[in-house]
């Protein structure tokens, strides 16, 4: 069920999106800044999706504890991660998602018809030491599109003490 969708109006070739997953973390956001810039180069437009579900415990009646939503919980967290990483000033044609399923699914189903698919190698579920998280690696298994996996890597052009300021008037 997908809920919070946010953007202009959405651009009609299906196949110049580039899906991002992202979960709040910074590899995650890693990910979404490598996507925006892909999209730029490309001229497509961005698709940023965040998954949620309910904890197994639920389906077990444990419930949930009070004042907790965990789709509530996810939209804050795609804001403010599209906060933090574009400010004000967000791209066009950028369409922000919040879906219910296990992430790694989700990814996979909205792979389909994109250009690109971009996660980050471990998000919030990462264990230390892995080189590749099980959403990173499902993904990279059954998408319906190339995946790009992103480990951290600066964006080109946005390596620590690079000015950007003639990269941005340049259109890089």
């Amino acid at each position: 069920m997908a809920s919070g969708v946010t953007g202009s109006e959405p651009v009609s070739d299906a196949a110049a999106r580039v899906v991002v997953g992202v979960d709040g973390s910074a590899e995650s956001a890693q990910a979404l800044r490598w996507a925006s810039r892909l999209t730029q180069a490309t001229g497509g437009h961005l698709e940023v999706v965040i998954a949620w579900q309910y904890p197994a415990g639920f389906l077990y009646g444990m419930g949930l504890p009070d004042g907790w939503r965990p789709d509530v919980n996810a939209s804050s967290a795609l804001h403010q991660l599209l906060d933090d990483v574009f400010g004000s000033s967000r791209p066009a044609g950028l369409v922000a998602t919040v879906i219910e399923g296990h992430p790694a699914q989700v990814l996979v189903d909205a792979s389909d018809g994109a250009r690109l698919l971009v996660v980050g190698s471990r998000g919030h579920g990462g264990v230390a030491g892995l080189l590749l998280g099980s959403v990173s690696r499902i993904c990279a298994e059954r998408s319906k599109c190339p995946v790009l996996v992103v480990h951290g890597e600066p964006v080109p052009g946005e390596e620590p003490g690079h000015d950007r300021t003639a990269d941005l008037v340049a259109g890089r």
